[in-house]
């Protein structure tokens, strides 16, 4: 079972002992990310992100960062999301003190030099020049800006290319005091982990007492009357995303609505890959998911199709919407999602570094962490009669958005399609 402390500055740690793996992780997570951002700093938390890497007080340069893990054969990275940021080393359990080593020196004492500053901004603006250039990636951001409109949940993590280039050593330590800070900072630890863990990060993570300063805006909706989005590029193959607003993380609907989203276009026996790849072939990649937030989600499909037949794929997937809102899906069907779900969360919870994100970001986000139990259980309780509600509720043809990548002129085209 996991255990949570919380220490005297505010500082919380969830972790649990896995007798089964001589692994260990140790992962920071914290309240920021690209939601805590405006239009002056898009994209900061995620530069932020790249800066810890590059030198701070013991730890002097990336490649000194570098060295002490892969002397270990452990690995390390981080990611940015909208709701909150991470910072993970994973290596055997008797390296741990070395992770905590090396992780506690990135956040306490990172230095954000100006020359290594300048250097990253050639390295980030290439990454964004990368998902530009990537229609398959580049599609979903498209969908969450025309879903979202113009407010942080709508902007994507990396940013601006304006803020790239012009942030400066005083806006990166200004905003990593405003949200770096023991109460809204969290570490997770999971695997063979030593029985003094709560004594070593202690000693370890000696945040100095201070308060947060800046708060993630309120989600309002978007009233823009668009539903279509399209960016005309040459490409040689359409790519489209398709869905609608849905749940937050926490409603009570949540593991119906994922089971939806894996009999609609979760693995290769769902509808959407036999019916839109298999059938009718109009489609390479497809698939069908969820994007769950603390207070709203999406569903939405996504897939890259033969040019020539667009319009017939946009239909091929509204149709697959309508029909899972028409009709109670199979006990079969349902079982076998739910069995797909519950195995897919057991394998990646074999990995520490999954299972300590799995406690660490329910407790960040929600104050709750979590046993797997649970949400098995939860998994367990949905039942064909949730998946029809939540088709229904949730499949309204005045709500359905899309967003298309492609050579591609006329939105028209494409709104005609949106309909049951």
């Amino acid at each position: 079972m996991f255990k949570i402390k919380t220490f005297e500055n505010g500082l919380r740690l969830v972790s649990n002992k896995l007798d089964s793996t001589q692994a260990a992780t140790v992962i920071v997570l914290v309240k920021a990310g690209s939601r805590y951002e405006n239009k002056a700093n898009n994209g900061i938390s995620h530069f932020l992100e790249h800066m810890f890497f590059k030198g701070a007080k013991k730890y002097t340069n990336t490649k000194e960062v570098s060295e002490a893990i892969d002397s270990v054969g452990g690995e390390f990275n981080a990611f940015t999301g909208k709701e909150y940021v991470a910072y993970y080393v994973k290596s055997a359990a008797a390296h741990i003190d070395l992770s905590m080593d090396v992780l506690s020196d990135m956040m306490l004492h990172s230095k954000f030099d100006p020359a290594e500053i300048d250097k990253e901004r050639g390295v980030i603006i290439e990454e964004y020049n990368m998902y530009q250039d990537t229609p398959m990636y580049q599609i979903g951001w498209d969908f969450e800006k025309l879903m979202y409109g113009d407010q942080p949940m709508g902007w994507d993590q990396v940013g601006l290319k304006d803020v790239i280039m012009g942030v400066k050593h005083e806006d990166f330590v200004n905003y990593k005091n405003a949200l770096y800070v023991p109460k809204n900072v969290l570490i997770a630890a999971a695997g063979n982990v030593p029985d003094d863990l709560e004594n070593k990060i202690e000693s370890y993570f000696k945040f100095p007492v201070a308060e947060q300063t800046l708060f993630a805006d309120k989600l309002v909706e978007n009233k823009e009357n668009r539903n279509v989005n399209v960016k005309n590029k040459k490409t040689e193959q359409g790519h489209i995303c398709i869905g609608v607003p849905a749940y937050e993380e926490e409603h009570k609907d949540h593991y119906a609505l994922r089971i939806l989203s894996i009999i609609l276009g979760g693995n290769m026996s769902s509808r959407m890959f036999l019916s839109v790849r298999e059938a009718k072939g109009l489609a390479y990649y497809i698939h069908t998911g969820t994007d769950d937030y603390t207070d709203s989600g999406v569903l939405s499909t996504n897939a890259g199709v033969d040019l020539n037949r667009v319009d017939m794929a946009v239909s091929a997937i509204i149709d697959e919407y309508k029909k899972v809102a028409d009709e109670k899906v199979p006990e079969q069907e349902l079982k076998k999602s739910k069995e797909f779900l519950k195995g897919k969360i057991i394998l990646k919870l074999e990995d520490s570094e999954e299972y300590a994100h799995f406690l660490g970001k329910y407790e960040l986000l929600y104050g709750r962490a979590r046993a797997p139990e649970e949400v098995l259980k939860k998994i367990d309780e949905v039942t064909t009669d949730d998946i029809l509600r939540v088709a229904k509720d949730v499949f309204d043809m005045k709500r359905l958005k899309l967003a298309a990548i492609g050579p591609f002129e006329d939105e028209g085209r494409f709104a005609k399609l949106l309909s049951f």
